[in-house]
């Protein structure tokens, strides 16, 4: 494991969705509610509630919660530029980047999240976890977008599931 980067990772999935839509998935609260969060709550600079249905913007924070778990995850929007980029902080000081290009038919959404730790509990929770944890999300935001099935768990009685 000598060569293995605990420091950051990238998935990357083709979604059959407008480039528009995948980037409200991520920038409009009810829509990252539909196959990521159960509960999305975003400030603007100057720490106003954003609408539930209107974008984020750069310099916007956030309160997220999902289905099973009691944790809220804090954050803030480090760019959003209102078409195909969007970087946040998650897990601590960690930064996530969301691209999106256009591939035929297909909107290309590549995640990367990086500065992770390199501390033995970064690396299960953060490194590990996050990278499993983001892989079925995007498989999620596909099966939403591409055909309306959420597959998360939301059932507390079958908590420990690869669907969360």
């Amino acid at each position: 494991m000598n060569n293995f980067d605990w420091t950051s990772f990238t998935r990357k999935i083709a979604i059959k969705a407008k480039l528009s839509d995948i980037y409200n998935a991520w920038a409009i609260p009810s829509e990252i509610e539909k196959w990521f969060l159960s509960k999305a709550v975003f400030y603007d600079s100057k720490d106003q509630k954003i609408p539930h249905d209107q974008q984020i913007e750069k310099g916007s924070r956030y309160d997220w919660n999902w289905y099973l778990y009691d944790v809220t995850e804090s954050g803030k929007i480090m760019e959003a530029n209102g078409n195909d980029l969007i970087q946040f902080t998650f897990a601590g000081e960690c930064l996530v980047d969301i691209k999106l290009s256009t591939m035929s038919d297909y909107t290309v959404v590549e995640l990367t999240q990086k500065y992770i730790p390199t501390d033995d509990l970064s690396k299960v929770n953060i490194r590990l976890g996050c990278d499993s944890g983001w892989s079925f999300f995007l498989v999620n935001l596909k099966s939403v977008y591409e055909g309306g099935l959420d597959l998360r768990n939301k059932d507390i009685s079958a908590k420990g599931m690869v669907n969360c």
